[in-house]
């Protein structure tokens, strides 16, 4: 609870010192087709100098981003590398982090699953108003069956399940640790254990196990690598950053890869864009930036402003623990991608990205 209190009291001190820092960089946007690289470790670049970028920042950023534990750092512009920098070990501290390593998403991976849900219902299996239950059975939580049959897909993807994630084990989906709060829809709360339950709907509803699926809908048709893991209850992705961008490109470009349409466009617009009153920061599993207003894990206070006042209004970004995150701007064709150790104590380190954005803000101007 402490660090909670100091984490609040810096985003006040963040939101009054930033508030007039938006949308101060590359304001002239590029026109160039999108690119999106082969299946292959070729992926054509862009120079900073090409795109008028102040090349004598960009040296601040590498040291600031190695001294918080940065592993990996990419900027794509149009889908092309204009920054791709490595620091450091691997996971098991036993060779370099390079273009080939595989690092774990955390959170951020939860648009993945949202993306596999997406799919799902483009596919007809099912529908985001469908009650949870339908496809994981009565008694799936500890609440009555009128109140479990309140929470739908659509829920789960909102943090809006009304399950108590204030539990001595939040990150358990067994029954007896999913306990009612309030009804479903009322009360938005970051709460792993109903969204790694997604997982389990998509297979139910797909009749497939979830990494075959999500392989065939996604990984594979767009060049990534990458796997699923469990570690205790969590479903962990990791891929190498370059797939995390490659991610990252496909949902810039509205669900198109290279012509192909991967996910319907409506879909992608609503998973971006808000999706409740409660947390206007939070759209379908993704963190949202233009918004008035906004809330942080293991908090119910609302905050004024944007999440991250330094960048540009219309970005949203996949988050995850330690600082693992995918930014998508679109009014700047652009991606970055930082995967590392952990920058700060927040669950999701919101403050380090903004000081990111900062750092951008003078190398792209």
């Amino acid at each position: 609870m402490k660090h909670l209190h100091l984490y609040v009291f810096a985003l006040l001190i963040l939101i009054s010192s930033c508030r007039d820092e938006k949308e101060n960089c590359c304001d002239t946007i590029n026109q160039e087709s999108p690119y999106f690289p082969p299946k292959s470790t070729n992926w054509e670049t862009t120079s900073p100098s090409s795109l008028g970028w102040n090349t004598d920042s960009i040296q601040t950023l590498y040291d600031n981003l190695e001294l918080n534990g940065t592993r990996a750092y990419i900027v794509l512009v149009n889908g092309k590398i204009v920054l791709e920098k490595y620091w450091g070990k691997n996971l098991f501290n036993n060779a370099a982090f390079d273009t080939s390593t595989n690092w774990y998403w955390a959170s951020a991976a939860k648009t993945l699953t949202c993306f596999a849900v997406g799919k799902a219902e483009e596919d007809g299996k099912l529908s985001l108003a469908h009650k949870t239950s339908d496809y994981l059975g009565l008694g799936w939580t500890s609440l009555s069956s009128e109140q479990e049959d309140k929470i739908t897909i659509r829920h789960q993807l909102t943090m809006t399940t009304g399950l108590d994630d204030a539990t001595g084990s939040p990150d358990s989906w067994k029954p007896q640790d999913l306990i009612y709060k309030a009804e479903a829809g009322k009360r938005c709360a970051y709460h792993n254990a109903p969204y790694t339950l997604l997982d389990q709907v998509v297979e139910n509803a797909v009749g497939q196990d979830f990494e075959p699926y999500f392989n065939m809908i996604l990984r594979d048709k767009i060049g990534m690598d990458g796997s699923w893991i469990w570690s205790s209850d969590n479903h962990l992705f990791l891929s190498t950053a370059r797939s995390a961008a490659r991610f990252g490109n496909l949902i810039l470009n509205y669900g198109v890869w290279d012509g192909t349409r991967i996910l319907n466009k409506a879909y992608v617009d609503a998973m971006t864009h808000k999706s409740q009153e409660i947390n206007q920061a939070y759209g379908y599993l993704w963190w949202l930036n233009n918004t008035n207003s906004f809330r942080i894990p293991q908090s119910q206070v609302e905050f004024p402003g944007s999440l991250t006042p330094n960048a540009p209004s219309d970005m949203y970004s996949a988050l995850g623990k330690n600082g693992q995150y995918i930014c998508v701007v679109p009014s700047k064709k652009m991606v970055i991608i930082r995967m590392g150790d952990n920058p700060d104590s927040a669950l999701v380190p919101f403050l380090y990205l903004n000081d990111i954005w900062k750092m951008m803000n003078g190398v792209i101007k």
